[in-house]
């Protein structure tokens, strides 16, 4: 027994670096490894020097994001390299320590987590060094991040020059900064969503702030500039630069409402986004663009007056202001910016200037409330998906002026029934409430809310991309001779079609045209090429011409047995009758060229019959 206790530890210390190392994923190369992934049970975790002999010399970016279990982590001390985001969002860490080998730490390493109260960085270490948990450059003349569970109230060091980008990112428990007197610069998203940070003062040492560095900060009601500061000001808490011609950023815990200074010019990038207590804003007559993102998801925004000097509304500006009821474009209005207006689920109008040239992409997509809009005289160009699932559209005029229209603008506009096109327009037209080019050749798309059956015209040679996408109330659709092609999800969830009949040969089609359209199989004539068991995903089968055996055309009516036909228009139909179906002779009764409305059938001689049987054929 003697000689096996010794032996005991011996093989405890020889399985545990196995033990140990399974619970990464790591990468080998020249000799090193690096982590990339982490699938142990958390707790207190230590990166280890070497596996497998070979020395552990970097963590990849987001190695350990999410690894919520973790509690703490001591970094092995071959490591050089800390990649971006690598423990992003591990919630429960609240201490890490970094020791004196490491060179290089990505961006946002320790960002979101919630519970991280201290960094410790190695005395020893060259580049990197910690003041109360806070990690800097080792000079510290950068401020690189504070760690997501800081409490209270935090002054920075007079060291530090550079406040990079998101360093504060997500402190929701800090409530107070104070920033060193020799700040020059602060980078993108310094502070954002920093939920309890009330207010903040800018020395006159700060000569560059990053884009949004206060936003979703949403109980801060003040931000106080030195007024010895040469580049940026303050007005009752809100942000501009020296001059006050650009207002940069408004603090998110404000509310009510708002004027803006005449002296402003522009909006800046994102300076009102996600003010959620901000009510109603009017812009000064001097303003001439607004910028992008700049009043995204003010979701208690009921009214905004644009300025009537605006020349640009940029992308996203007004994007998720949920409770915008109504905007009016001004007429010196040039473009609307994608994403401009889309999710203002309660927008009900929207008036377009007449100086207004385009309409960006997806610019009102998701307004459900909106039920009419008015296109300016001067748009030329539509952008893609510029009114998808408006859901409460009704109609739409494109103007003459129109010259581009992107890729199912209207799509998912469940009760658009109408697409108007202005007969002078060079570029498009319109048939029935249905969008097409100009020669008609090409059907681009067909209003969502549009119901019952259609019949493509004989001009068209190709259906284009989801033109008939989400045309949820469509039962059946005929399509030419004349098309050859039709384009990608052409009939994608198109939920409520029951068959789509062709009149000629296969056309050239994706796999993805029925896309979720479960219920429509395809119908194709006797005697058509290139038909195989499925179409585009969905069986196939021949059209052949139907009786329709209920509705008031069905029965006896003025003494005569009679019944609707229908088929292809143009086809040739026989009916015959007999009088016995064991020993049958068809004897043929009538003989007619359908033209595209059903035919109708009566046989005065019915009567003269005990039993009278009919069928129909081609001849």
């Amino acid at each position: 027994m003697k000689p096996f206790r010794k032996l005991l530890p011996l093989v405890l210390l020889l399985t545990l670096p196995a033990v140990m190392q399974a619970q990464f994923t790591y990468t080998t190369a020249s000799g090193k490894i690096t982590i990339t992934g982490y699938t142990g049970l958390g707790g207190a975790v230590t990166i280890p020097d070497v596996i497998n002999g070979l020395p552990v010399t970097g963590i990849a970016d987001y190695a350990f994001s999410g690894a919520f279990s973790l509690a703490s982590v001591v970094i092995g001390t071959n490591v050089t390299t800390i990649g971006a985001y690598t423990f992003e969002s591990c919630t429960n860490l609240t201490q890490v320590t970094v020791p004196k080998s490491v060179t290089s730490i990505g961006a946002g390493a320790f960002e979101s987590c919630d519970s991280l109260t201290d960094i410790t960085v190695d005395p020893l270490n060259l580049f990197y060094s910690s003041v109360a948990g806070v990690l800097f450059n080792k000079s510290q003349t950068t401020f690189i991040e504070c760690p997501g569970g800081k409490l209270g109230s935090y002054t920075m060091p007079n060291s530090v020059t550079s406040v990079a980008p998101s360093s504060f990112y997500y402190c929701h428990n800090l409530n107070s900064v104070t920033l060193g007197t020799n700040v020059a610069s602060i980078g993108d998203y310094a502070f954002e969503s920093c939920i309890s940070l009330t207010n903040v003062t800018l020395p006159k040492s700060v000569t560059s702030l990053g884009v949004t560095v206060f936003r979703s900060c949403d109980h801060l009601t003040d931000i106080t500039v030195d007024p010895l500061n040469s580049f940026y000001s303050s007005v009752a808490g809100v942000l501009f630069n020296q001059s006050q011609t650009t207002l940069i950023e408004y603090p998110g815990g404000k509310p009510g409402s708002y004027t803006v200074p005449q002296s402003v010019t522009n909006i800046g990038n994102s300076a009102f986004a996600v003010c959620l207590g901000l009510t109603s804003v009017t812009l000064g007559t001097n303003v001439t663009s607004l910028s992008d993102y700049a009043f995204s998801v003010c979701t208690g925004l009921t009214s905004v007056t644009i300025g009537a000097n605006v020349t640009s509304i940029g992308n996203y500006t007004f994007y998720a202001c949920s409770r915008l009821t109504g905007v009016t474009i001004p007429n010196k209005v040039i473009s609307i910016g994608g994403n401009a207006f889309a999710g203002c689920s309660r927008l009900a109008s929207a008036s377009i200037g007449n100086s207004v040239t385009s309409i960006g992409t997806i610019a009102f997509g998701s307004c459900t409330s909106l039920t009419s809009v008015t296109i300016g005289t001067s748009v030329t160009n539509i952008g893609a998906r510029a009114f998808a699932v408006c859901t409460s559209l009704t109609n739409v005029t494109i103007p003459k002026s129109v010259t581009s229209i992107g890729g199912a603008a209207f799509e998912s506009c469940y009760s658009l029934t109408e697409i108007t096109v202005d007969p002078l327009n060079l570029f498009y037209s319109s048939i029935v409430g249905v969008l097409f080019n100009k020669s008609q050749t090409t059907l681009i798309e067909c209003p969502g809310g549009k119901p019952g059956s259609y019949t493509v015209p004989n001009s068209v040679t190709n259906i284009g991309v989801s033109a008939f996408a989400f045309c949820t109330n469509l039962a059946n659709v005929t399509i030419p001779t004349s098309v050859t092609n039709i384009g990608t999800r052409a009939f994608a969830s198109c939920t409520s079609l029951k068959g789509v009949y062709f009149n000629g040969n296969a056309p050239t089609a994706g796999t993805t045209v029925f896309a979720s359209a479960t219920n429509a199989p395809v119908y194709y004539l006797p005697g058509a090429t290139g038909w195989l068991a499925t179409f585009g995903g969905r069986p196939t089968a021949l059209w052949l011409p139907q009786a329709e055996s209920s509705g008031a055309s069905f029965g006896v009516q003025s003494n005569q047995f009679g019944f609707n036909i229908t088929w292809a228009s143009g086809q040739i139909v026989v009916v015959e009758a007999c009088a016995d179906l064991a020993n049958p002779a068809w004897v043929p009764l009538q003989t007619n060229m359908l033209t595209g409305a059903p035919f109708y059938f009566s046989d005065p001689a019915w009567t003269n019959y005990l039993a009278r049987f009919y069928r129909i054929r081609s001849p």
